[in-house]
Parts: C-alpha cells; sequence; structure tokens
C-alpha cells in the first residue's frame, strides 16, 4: 500500500520542481531575446548610425509628453538604466547632434534632454520605416491577440521585477538601474 503522506509530499513537489523548470527556461528565454534584440535591433538601424540604446532614446524623446524634453533623470527611469550609462550615451548623441542637453528652465540643478532638428529627421525619416520592417519581420507571425497577451504578461513581469527593485532599494541596497 502506498504510503498517503509520501503520495501527497510527492505530488505537492513536482508542481513546484515544473514550476521552477518554466521559470528557469522563461529567464533564459528573455535573456536571449534580450541579446538577439540588441544584436538585430542594432543591426536593422546601424546605417543610420544607431544602436538599440540610442533607439531607445530617439524613441523615448519622441513621445508627445516628452516634446518639452525629459530631465536626465526622468529619461534614465523611464529608460531602466542608469544614470551613469545613460550619460555617456546621452553625450555621444549631442555630439551627433541628434539632441541637445539644457538646463531645466523651471529647475536650474536639473538638465532637459530634448532631440535637435537632425534627431528628429533620423528619428523619423531614417529610423523609424526600418525600425518597422524589424518588428514586421520579427512579429509578422503573431495576431494580435498574441501580441496583446505577450505585452500583458511581460508587463506583470516588469511591474513584478520593480517591486522587487524597490524592496532591495528599501532594504539599503544601491539602486542598480
Amino acid at each position: 500500500m502506498v504510503n498517503p503522506s509520501h503520495k501527497s509530499t510527492k505530488s505537492k513537489a513536482e508542481p513546484a520542481d515544473a514550476k521552477m523548470e518554466l521559470a528557469n527556461r522563461l529567464f533564459f528565454r528573455l535573456y536571449q531575446c534580450a541579446n538577439m534584440l540588441h544584436k538585430t535591433g542594432t543591426r536593422a538601424v546601424e546605417a543610420e548610425g544607431l544602436t538599440t540604446q540610442q533607439w531607445a532614446v530617439l524613441g523615448a524623446l519622441s513621445r508627445e509628453q516628452a516634446a518639452a524634453g525629459m530631465s536626465m533623470g526622468d529619461l534614465a527611469k523611464y529608460l531602466m538604466v542608469s544614470r551613469q550609462n545613460l550619460s555617456g550615451l546621452i553625450g555621444r548623441m549631442e555630439r551627433d547632434g541628434h539632441l541637445a542637453i539644457a538646463p531645466d528652465g523651471q529647475d536650474r540643478r536639473s538638465r532637459l534632454v530634448t532631440m535637435t532638428d537632425s534627431g528628429r529627421h533620423l528619428w523619423q525619416v531614417q529610423a523609424l520605416p526600418k525600425i518597422r520592417a524589424y518588428y514586421g519581420d520579427i512579429l509578422g507571425d503573431f495576431s494580435v491577440n498574441d501580441l496583446a497577451h505577450m505585452l500583458h504578461y511581460l508587463l506583470k513581469m516588469l511591474e513584478n521585477m520593480q517591486r522587487l527593485d524597490q524592496a532591495w532599494v528599501g532594504a539599503g541596497e544601491e539602486d542598480g538601474s
């Protein structure tokens, strides 16, 4: 006769083990996707002299709510990167004439990052058509429903990661974003 307590322990452990195995595979696939996004996304816009990081900055600044510019801190938070990493990137884009940095008229300690006319032309005329083609190549066989579900689950994961990050920052760990 099978020990009922042994059976229930095993049945409880198996789903937990399966969930951990799936979690491991999921996070590894996300890692691979992030690396391939960087590699293939940069290839999609390299003729314009852009990287995926620069693409993200121009995309953030092209939004209607950023028309007047964004502070370095707000841009770093929006992109979820450290100010240190963003600073070098912004400096190179400013040197290339795509961005302008100026003191914030409302807070002189803060600097506003805006797209220049050159940056706007680069984004709208040169980069966006290639980015849209890239999206089509990558997502062409996904339905609108597939994309909506994927976005939902990625946002849910992102919210959980942000909550964990804030808990760690609140516990005294350095904010590594």
